[in-house]
């Protein structure tokens, strides 16, 4: 039984972290007011999502200041009670 227990502890951290894998993306437009972000990305395998064009919600408003349209980012993507959410972006140089 402990061995079952600890078995399911690991694969739920090895799950946890996959979803947390930084993704490329590249911003397409940014949405202020209803705290969106539109981001062209390459393939999310956590999620089993194809690369695509696809508007998510940031979990915190304040990061879209630190991006702007064109700019080629690094972000982690995360379902939080039920919507994908961007929960990291980082700028790439």
């Amino acid at each position: 039984m402990k061995r079952l227990l600890a078995t399911a502890a690991l694969l739920a951290v090895s799950a946890f972290a996959s979803a947390q894998a930084l993704v490329a993306g590249e911003v397409k437009k940014i949405d202020k007011p209803a705290g969106r972000i539109t981001l062209k990305h390459a393939e999310i395998k956590a999620y089993d999502m194809p690369g695509m064009t696809g508007a998510y919600k940031v979990q915190d408003p304040a990061m879209l200041d630190k991006v702007q349209v064109g700019d080629r980012v690094q972000f982690s993507l995360d379902r939080l009670n039920s919507v994908y959410t961007i929960t990291k972006i980082d700028v790439q140089k």
